[in-house]
C-alpha cells in the first residue's frame, strides 16, 4: 500500500499502476523528503515558493507528496497511458491545488526549456541505463531555478553521472540510492 507521509493529504491512499511501474517505498520517500525539508529549513524556504517536476512519474507518489506539503504548483510526466490514468486518479482524488499531469516521454519533454523548477523529482525505470538518465538531467538544465534540488533515485550500485556543475550528495537506503543534486554556490 501506497500512501502520503505527511502534508494536507497525510494518511491517504494512493492508487499505483497494475504493472510496469516501481513505487518508492514510504520509508525511502520519508526520508527523501526529510533531506528535502532539512535543505529547505537551512535556506529558509517555505515549500509554498517550490515549483516541483515530478518525473517518471509512475503512481505520482513523488509529487503527490510534494503537493500535500504545499508546493506551489506540480507537474506529473509520464508516458506510460496506463501510469498515466492512474496519476489523475490520485490527483483527483487528493484534490490538491496546482496539479497537471503531462503523457509524454521525459527524455522528449525535458528537451524544451519549461519551468522554471525548483524541485526536480526523477525516479527513471532501473533498467533505465545511467548515460539516458544524464542525458535527461543535461536537458533539464534550462529548466532549472537558481537554488534548484534534484534528486535521483536508482538502484544501489548504480553510477552517478550527475552534471558535474551540480554539488552532489548520496543517501542510500538497503537497495536504493538517492542522488541530490543541487546549484552550485
Amino acid at each position: 500500500m501506497t500512501r502520503i507521509v505527511a502534508g494536507s493529504a497525510r494518511g491517504r491512499r494512493l492508487v499505483v499502476p497494475a504493472a510496469g511501474t516501481r513505487p518508492t517505498s514510504d520509508r525511502v520517500r520519508e526520508a527523501c523528503f526529510a533531506s528535502i525539508d532539512a535543505m529547505l529549513l537551512r535556506e529558509s524556504r517555505e515549500w509554498s515558493e517550490l515549483s516541483v517536476a515530478d518525473l517518471f512519474a509512475g503512481s505520482g507518489a513523488l509529487g503527490l507528496e510534494a503537493a500535500s506539503r504545499g508546493a506551489s504548483s506540480t507537474v506529473f510526466v509520464e508516458r506510460a497511458r496506463p501510469a498515466t490514468f492512474v496519476i489523475q486518479q490520485n490527483v483527483a482524488a487528493l484534490n490538491l491545488p496546482g496539479c497537471s499531469v503531462e503523457g509524454a516521454d521525459v527524455s522528449a519533454w525535458c528537451k524544451q526549456p519549461r519551468g522554471p523548477f525548483d524541485l526536480v523529482l526523477v525516479d527513471p525505470p532501473y533498467d533505465l541505463n545511467t548515460t539516458d538518465v544524464a542525458a535527461v538531467l543535461a536537458n533539464l538544465q534550462p529548466s532549472l531555478a537558481p537554488g534548484f534540488i534534484v534528486v535521483v533515485e536508482r538502484r544501489r550500485g548504480d553510477e552517478g553521472h550527475m552534471p558535474a556543475e551540480w554539488d552532489v550528495s548520496e543517501r542510500r537506503y538497503g537497495d536504493t540510492v538517492l542522488w541530490y543534486g543541487r546549484s552550485k554556490g
